[in-house]
């Protein structure tokens, strides 16, 4: 067998060829094509993608120049940039006994649970996601992915997130005083306590490769603390945070849901507030000052609070006083938050809800006073400045990756196309559509 042959097959039966594979170019007929930066449908253009990239955008529909390009048929659909969720957990799903879990399984269980929720996402439209946090087998998935041994979205990931002890992320919570005297969690396990182990606490998932810092400024929902909403950092251990962190050219994603921990946050100069659900109005006017994205992750917020209506037993009853107390008050905050003009990131919180259902929260956004661009906006062109990768995420132009979603209908007048996504593209290879 000639090698060129044998290096084909192998491409192929890994999924790394097919019919554009090798093509010098590949041609995309666009319907409709959604230009998000200024909200208007072109009919009928072609992009042109060689290897990962968007060459061109080109008015009609282009034909092949060579035996070699592969022309794509998108003419009757609606054709908009990959999607990027900036809140997710690809270590994690929604289960009862998620809590024991960290006694049960071990990290490869975690790493194929991770890889196959990587690509349930991928496939849901979302070629690009920031993980807020897990057990640094987020970091390796984004390694794998990004080396093409595994299929998935382009990933951002913030390895441990960081609080206080018994704060959000500390994994003692609710343990006998034994198991937490023996796990004695601390700054290289996301647990720490006054500015310097907070500064150590960052430096350990720098070491580790993380991309972006998660902290938790108040308590949360999911865990077995008595109090969601209380502050559990002080400004001063926050800004230790913040500055070690863009010391290392590290952004600063903060969970928060009570008004005082937001407000102690971004004084200090946090990059994002995630989830805000009980914010007052002085925490949404000095976002709106400072310029601090939101991420308000309302299908989270109702997720939780639903399942605690539907199965009064589901979570514990901390847990569950929590959720319905929290979980049913972020849609509302954020439709206060965008009367005032505050910066918003799509996030959804995937992994307290399933995995691939994130484009529902498009609906919730609409439904609570965004516009469907202005919501399809938080997704591209504001999730990639947030990533801080403008120059190659968030819109259908010459020089960004190939990233490219289809689907029936016009998201404009109907949001929840994009919950049915027909083709999916990312980096010049396609995952939905084309025989996938």
């Amino acid at each position: 067998m000639p090698n060129a042959t044998r290096t084909l097959l192998l491409l192929t039966s890994l999924g790394l060829a097919g019919p554009a594979a090798f093509a010098q170019k590949t041609l995309l007929h666009c319907g409709h094509l959604l230009d998000v930066r200024s909200g208007r449908l072109l009919s009928q253009q072609t992009l042109v993608i060689e290897k990962d990239r968007i060459t061109a955008v080109q008015a009609g529909y282009t034909a092949a120049g060579s035996s070699q390009d592969h022309v794509i048929n998108l003419e009757n659909r609606t054709v908009l940039p990959g999607l990027i969720d900036c809140h997710v957990h690809l270590e994690t799903v929604p289960s009862r006994g998620s809590f024991a879990e960290q006694f049960t399984l071990n990290p490869a269980d975690v790493a194929y649970r991770a890889e196959a929720n990587a690509l349930t996402t991928l496939r849901a439209g979302f070629t690009t996601v920031r993980d807020c946090g897990g057990s640094g087998v987020n970091t390796a998935l984004r390694k794998a992915v990004a080396r093409g041994l595994v299929p998935g979205p382009r990933i951002y990931s913030a390895g441990t997130a960081i609080s206080s002890t018994g704060g959000h992320m500390d994994p003692t919570d609710g343990l006998s005083e034994n198991m937490m005297e023996k796990l004695n969690p601390g700054p290289a396990e996301g647990v720490a306590n006054g500015p310097d182990q907070c500064r150590q606490a960052v430096r350990e998932q720098f070491r580790r490769g993380a991309d972006l810092i998660k902290i938790a400024s108040t308590g949360g929902v999911l865990d077995l603390s008595k109090d969601g909403s209380g502050a559990q950092y002080t400004e001063e251990e926050i800004r230790a945070i913040v500055q070690t962190a863009h010391d290392l050219g590290m952004p600063v994603a903060c969970h928060a849901h009570g008004a005082e921990g937001i407000k102690r946050a971004i004084r200090a100069g946090v990059t994002s507030i995630e989830h805000g659900s009980l914010m007052d109005a002085e925490a949404i006017q000095l976002m709106a000052k400072n310029r601090t994205w939101y991420v308000p992750t309302i299908i989270a917020g109702k997720s939780v609070a639903d399942t605690t209506r539907r199965h009064p037993d589901y979570f514990p009853p901390v847990i569950a006083a929590k959720a319905l107390n929290i979980g049913s008050q972020i849609q509302a905050t954020f439709g206060r938050a965008i009367k005032q003009n505050v910066r918003v990131a799509f996030g959804t919180d995937a992994g307290v809800y399933r995995h691939g259902k994130n484009a529902l929260e498009f609906g919730y956004m609409t439904e609570a006073g965004m516009s469907p661009i202005e919501a399809i906006r938080t997704a591209t062109v504001n999730a990639a400045e947030l990533l801080g990768d403008a120059q190659n995420l968030g819109a259908l132009e010459a020089g960004k990756y190939a990233d490219v979603v289809a689907v029936d209908g016009d998201p404009l007048q109907d949001i929840s196309t994009l919950t049915r996504p027909k083709f999916v593209m990312k980096g010049g290879q396609v995952y939905v559509g084309e025989g996938n």
